[in-house]
């Protein structure tokens, strides 16, 4: 007997409330078994997601857990001052410019819940 195929979705729903425009906020999330700290930021009325770590050494980008240094639609690494653009997660001055936050896709569902998506 052959089994039907099912197709294998990356994806996590976690219950978090929309945060304010331009306001980052942490979340934590279950990736291929590792807990990861993803920054949620909503701009334009869709969420974008990043990676909490600086491209330039790996450290986090928050200060302090959930405490995040903005300015003018960006966000600024503590450690080093690399400053990233909300929107797309391109680091547009700093030590690492020129490259991105790791990004994960992020939908609100109906119910809600943020569904993250990876690869």
């Amino acid at each position: 007997m052959t089994r039907p195929s099912v197709e294998s979705v990356n994806c996590s729903l976690i219950a978090v409330a929309p945060p304010e425009n331009g306001q980052p906020v942490t979340v934590e999330v279950l990736i291929n078994n590792t807990l990861q700290s993803l920054v949620l930021i909503q701009t334009d009325g869709k969420p974008r997601l990043f990676l909490n770590q600086c491209p330039h050494q790996g450290r986090r980008l928050d200060y302090a857990p959930g405490k995040f240094l903005c300015k003018n639609e960006t966000l600024v690494c503590a450690a080093h001052g690399a400053v990233f653009a909300m929107a797309s997660g391109l680091c547009v001055q700093g030590p690492c410019r020129g490259e991105s936050l790791t990004a994960f896709e992020a939908q609100w569902q109906p119910d809600g819940q943020l569904a993250v998506f990876w690869p």
